[in-house]
């Protein structure tokens, strides 16, 4: 089946309740056992992270035929847990774009929504001269492992952590060079 791939842009205010409707459908099937994300309601991510990732200027979205289908946060902020990563060659940190909290409708995954977004971060950091392409993910999310690795990035460490306030997460750490 084809589905067209939504209109990625960068949030405006207007945004915002629904991002965090969106991170809640992600917390309400993940806690009845339908995903497996590592992410916990209450700790992370939060309306308070959308309203901080807003108010950056990082905060981005996609929507098809009006309905919010992806969102997620684009800067070249390296968590503390990729210092010492087996990174590839020596590339300067204004050359390092880093992708977080991606995140797809539950009821519209499976249709390209997360494949297109990750495009378009990719797009996005070639437009700001940046050629590292950086993410993580709970080593859990086997779904994004899976998706990052089709998508042409590597794995290049697991590393164990509280991640985001969330204990125990083996934070699995993701490059591509563009």
């Amino acid at each position: 089946m084809y589905y067209p791939l939504p209109m990625f842009r960068k949030a405006e205010a207007d945004d915002i309740e629904a991002v965090c409707r969106l991170y809640d459908s992600i917390h309400s099937a993940e806690e009845a056992g339908l995903l497996t994300i590592g992410w916990k309601r209450g700790v992370y991510p939060t309306d308070e992270t959308v309203r901080k990732a807003f108010a950056a200027g990082e905060l981005f979205v996609g929507y098809d035929d009006g309905i919010l289908v992806a969102a997620g946060v684009i800067n070249r902020k390296q968590v503390d847990a990729y210092a010492g990563a087996p990174w590839s060659g020596d590339v300067p940190e204004s050359e390092v774009m880093v992708l977080h909290t991606l995140a797809v409708l539950p009821s519209a995954s499976r249709r390209g929504y997360g494949r297109g977004f990750v495009s378009f971060y990719e797009s996005y950091a070639r437009k700001h001269g940046c050629r590292a392409l950086r993410m993580d993910t709970n080593s859990r999310n086997a779904a994004a492992r899976s998706l990052y690795a089709k998508l042409g990035y590597r794995e290049v460490a697991i590393v164990p952590t509280v991640f985001n306030g969330i204990e125990g997460v083996g934070l699995v750490l993701l490059e591509k060079m563009i």
